[in-house]
């Protein structure tokens, strides 16, 4: 299978983001790379960089305003004085629709969701070839690969049109789906990291060109708390073009693999010509964020299940933390894939 990586995206190293309150190591490290790449590559994966598209394909799916301020954040942020050497805010807005402030804590409270997203000098480089590399891959597709792994990193999945989050700053599998429907396609997203794609989510929701679907943990009680729940359909243009699965804290594999036929069933029925997935692999029994239980052989049986459909399918990195057995369970995933 072709998969496409940038080193590049070895320039955001966070150090911290806050949880509960504390301030703790950041899980997303640029170490997941070297961990996944290994991964693939035991499942035969075959390595190369992605073209610079450019900006177009980015501003596609996020504001400029968003854009101009990933851009420019850190350099601002650092000029003030006694700030952190990471953007962490620490003030929202009440609503999306409340006055743009000039200031720079005022900005970064209003484009990053929470403080899992902390922003340092090196995080818009490696956002921007992560979604690159996702581009490249919707590329391959279109061009007649059936399909392609991208290792992106920052993951994606929850970052609304203007809004980062969980990790995430641009939404990668998001902005695949939008080149792959510019070039006559219709995509379906399928999300099967621990976390509900909120931003994936929200930035469809109204939209009917696009399915979107989400196997996640329950957010009752789980990240991102306010996304995710079953009621939630999609609105005006896009009602039932969103689907949410919610399981039960610590699902294994067999209930996870019967709700996914479920999915598969939406998937069909969409039309689908083409998939994206938004491959977490946080969903296992023993990641650092614990949500789910699925095992290492489960995500063969998952990876397996998925390519049975028959549709060119583009897999895009979100979650999956590190563990000592984070690179097992991506070859494990990539061999049921394949072998199916």
């Amino acid at each position: 299978m072709r998969a496409i990586l940038d080193d590049r995206q070895r320039a955001h190293d966070p150090k911290h983001f806050m949880a509960n309150g504390a301030r703790l190591a950041n899980p997303e490290q640029p170490r997941r790379i070297e961990v996944l790449k290994a991964g693939a590559e035991a499942a035969g994966c075959r390595f190369e960089a992605p073209q610079d598209h450019g900006l177009g394909p980015i501003a596609a799916l996020h504001s400029a305003e968003y854009l101009v301020f990933l851009q420019t954040i850190h350099e601002r942020w650092s000029r003030i004085e006694g700030a952190s050497d990471e953007v962490i805010p620490n003030i929202h807005p009440d609503r999306r629709t409340a006055s743009y402030p000039r200031s720079a804590v005022g900005q970064a409270g209003f484009h990053q969701a929470d403080t899992s997203c902390p922003i340092a000098a090196g995080t818009w480089q490696a956002a921007y070839w992560s979604a690159q590399s996702a581009i490249e891959g919707a590329d391959l597709l279109s061009s007649g690969e059936q399909a392609a792994y991208v290792l992106s990193r920052p993951p994606g999945h929850h970052a609304f049109a203007d809004l980062a989050g969980g990790f995430c700053f641009l939404n990668n599998s998001g902005i695949a789906a939008e080149r792959l429907l510019r070039a006559g396609k219709r995509p379906a997203i399928l999300d099967v990291d621990v976390h509900h794609g909120n931003g994936t989510q929200g930035i469809f929701y109204e939209r009917a060109d696009v399915l979107t679907v989400s196997l996640h943990a329950d957010p009752e009680r789980f990240y991102p708390f306010f996304w995710g729940h079953g009621a939630e359909r999609g609105e005006g243009a896009g009602r039932g073009c969103n689907l949410n699965l919610p399981l039960a804290r610590g699902t294994g594999d067999d209930d996870y693999l019967n709700t996914l036929r479920t999915a598969f069933e939406h998937i069909r029925a969409f039309g689908t010509d083409v998939l994206i997935v938004a491959l977490g692999l946080d969903a296992y029994e023993k990641d650092p964020l614990k949500g789910l239980a699925v095992t290492t052989p489960g995500f063969n049986r998952i990876g397996s299940a998925i390519a049975k459909l028959g549709l060119p399918t583009l897999l895009v990195q979100e979650g999956g933390y590190l563990s000592d057995e984070l690179g097992q369970n991506l070859t494990s995933f990539l061999r049921g894939f394949q072998d199916a």
